[in-house]
């Protein structure tokens, strides 16, 4: 049985589960949508690049997997605890992935993360799609506090987050695995009121 809150949760339980996972546009044609079974392929290359593998432990081995995967993401969506976009140019190429999970929609509270395929980086897709992820987030969706965190040997990443508003708040030590041990990250949030990246 769910103990009772002494608040009203940040966002009534049913109240994101009850549409569908939003489609989000950004600046430069960039349109995040749900995973489709045809982007498997894409997907699963992209943890071929070695940057994407050294930062994301977390690898699938298959399409079938893959399948999985947006399988999973879909029920999350349906659970209300996170969604994941593929960042494409009009809807069509896949440029990227972009996150958002661990949910707490009591607080009104949740994570992100992202990545982007080589050809598509240093053209600010994942800042954009970052960017247009929290201004449905923190309006919309309704939530109060979006974090991320990164490897602070992941100077990309870091730029990243911080051009798209997510404000630097300390270093966790020794707190995630990466391809060559453990590393400390970088901690950044963005919560509802802050200044919009400009």
């Amino acid at each position: 049985m769910r103990a009772t809150l002494s608040t009203p949760p940040a966002i009534p339980a049913g109240a994101l589960s009850a549409g569908p996972q939003p489609v989000l546009h950004a600046p430069g044609d960039l349109v995040l949508r749900p995973w489709e079974a045809a982007d498997a392929a894409v997907f699963l290359s992209a943890y071929r690049d070695p940057e994407i593998r050294h930062w994301h432990t977390r690898q699938p081995t298959s399409e079938d997997q893959v399948r999985e995967w947006f399988d999973q993401y879909r029920q999350a969506w349906a659970q209300e605890t996170g969604a994941s976009w593929a960042v494409t140019r009009a809807g069509a190429e896949v440029l990227g992935r972009i996150a958002t999970g661990s949910w707490n929609l009591d607080d009104g509270v949740a994570g992100c993360a992202y990545w982007v395929l080589p050809a598509a980086r240093r053209a600010g897709v994942a800042s954009g799609a970052l960017a247009a992820l929290s201004a449905w987030a923190l309006g919309e969706a309704g939530f109060h506090r979006l974090h991320l965190d990164h490897s602070t040997r992941n100077i990309a990443s870091c730029r990243v987050a911080v051009k798209a508003g997510f404000l630097l708040e300390g270093t966790k030590r020794s707190d995630a695995i990466h391809s060559d041990g453990r590393h400390d990250m970088h901690l950044h949030a963005r919560i509802r009121g802050d200044e919009p990246p400009s």
